[in-house]
C-alpha cells in the first residue's frame, strides 16, 4: 500500500485530470500593412510596454477562444484552475516546437484524465489558441515568483534509500505493490504533483468484492455497487451479479480505503522518503 498523509497537504493539491497541452510555433505576428503604419503613428503607446498583446494578433484572438473553451479547467491565465493543469508549466507544451502535439491533444481530447476532445477548432484557430498559451508562458516565466503550482523539483526534497525502506517495512506497501510490478515505470508515466496525487490517493483503484451465499458458495469479482438493500459485483468471467444484502455474507477490499485510513498514521518524512523512492522507479 501507498500511504501518506493527505491532510499534509490538503487543499494545495489539485485532483489530475491531467489535461496538458504544449508550445506551438514560434508566436509570429502578422501586421499588416496598414496596422504597421499605425503603429508608427503612435510611437507613445509602443513605448508604454504594455503587457497584453495586440488586438487583431493571434495571441489575442486565441485568448478569446480560450477563455470561451478552456479557462473553466485551465484558468483565464492558463497558469491552472479548477481541475485542469498549470499549461505555463506544461512539459508538453515546452517540447512541442511544431505544435503537432498540442494539436492532437486539444483534438482527441484525453478522456482518462477527463478532458473531451474539441474537433470544432479549425487550424487557424488552433494557431491562435497556442499562441495565446505561448504568451502566457513567456509572460509567467518572466514574473519569478507570481506563477501558481508546484515545481517537481519542490517534491524532490525526501531520501530514496529510507523511502525505499517505508515501503518494504513500515507503511507495509509492498504487501499490495510491487517496484517490478503495478509500479513498474510510474515515474515515467507520473512525476511531480501528478505523482504524489496517485500515491496519497489513488483515484479510480478497484474494489476487491467476495460474497458467500448461504449454500456455502464462494463468488469474488470487481465491486460494482453496493447500498443498504443490494450489493453486486462483476464476476472473473465479466457477468454482473448481484444479491440482496441480507442474504450474503460479504468482504470488500478497498485499496483507496487503506490509503485513507492510514492518512493520519504518517509524517511529512514519510510523504517525501517514499515519493523520492517512487521518482526512482523510471
Amino acid at each position: 500500500m501507498l500511504v501518506a498523509t493527505m491532510q499534509s497537504f490538503g487543499k494545495r493539491l489539485f485532483v489530475v485530470s491531467l489535461f496538458v497541452l504544449s508550445l506551438m510555433t514560434a508566436g509570429l505576428v502578422n501586421i499588416s500593412p496598414a496596422a504597421a503604419q499605425a503603429t508608427k503613428a503612435a510611437p507613445a503607446k509602443k513605448a508604454a510596454g504594455q503587457a497584453s498583446s495586440p488586438a487583431g494578433s493571434p495571441a489575442a484572438r486565441g485568448k478569446l477562444a480560450f477563455a470561451r473553451d478552456c479557462s473553466f479547467c485551465h484558468g483565464k491565465d492558463a497558469q491552472g484552475g479548477e481541475s485542469g493543469p498549470d499549461l505555463t508549466r506544461s512539459r508538453l507544451v515546452a517540447r512541442d516546437v511544431r505544435g503537432d502535439r498540442i494539436r492532437a491533444v486539444v483534438q482527441n481530447g484525453r478522456p482518462e484524465k477527463g478532458m473531451p476532445p474539441f474537433a470544432k477548432f479549425s487550424l487557424a484557430e488552433l494557431n491562435d489558441l497556442i499562441a495565446f498559451i505561448r504568451d502566457q508562458t513567456k509572460q509567467a516565466t518572466q514574473r519569478p515568483g507570481g506563477r501558481r503550482g508546484v515545481d517537481v523539483a519542490d517534491l524532490q526534497t525526501g531520501n530514496a534509500e529510507k523511502g525505499k525502506e517505508y515501503f518494504e517495512g513500515a507503511g507495509k506497501c509492498s504487501s499490495c505493490h510491487s517496484p517490478t510490478g503495478d509500479l513498474a515505470g510510474i515515474a515515467a508515466r507520473h512525476e511531480g504533483l501528478e505523482l504524489e496525487m496517485h500515491m496519497l490517493y489513488p483515484e479510480g483503484a478497484k474494489s476487491k468484492l467476495t460474497v458467500t451465499t448461504k449454500s456455502g458458495e464462494t463468488i469474488t469479482g470487481e465491486l460494482a455497487h453496493k447500498d443498504e438493500f443490494t450489493i453486486a459485483m462483476k464476476d472473473a468471467e465479466g457477468w454482473h451479479r448481484s444479491w440482496p444484502i441480507g442474504d450474503v455474507e460479504y468482504k470488500i477490499d478497498a485499496p483507496a480505503d487503506y490509503h485513507a485510513e492510514q492518512l493520519e498514521k504518517y509524517s511529512d518524512d514519510d510523504i517525501h522518503n517514499l515519493m523520492a523512492y517512487l521518482q526512482t522507479l523510471k
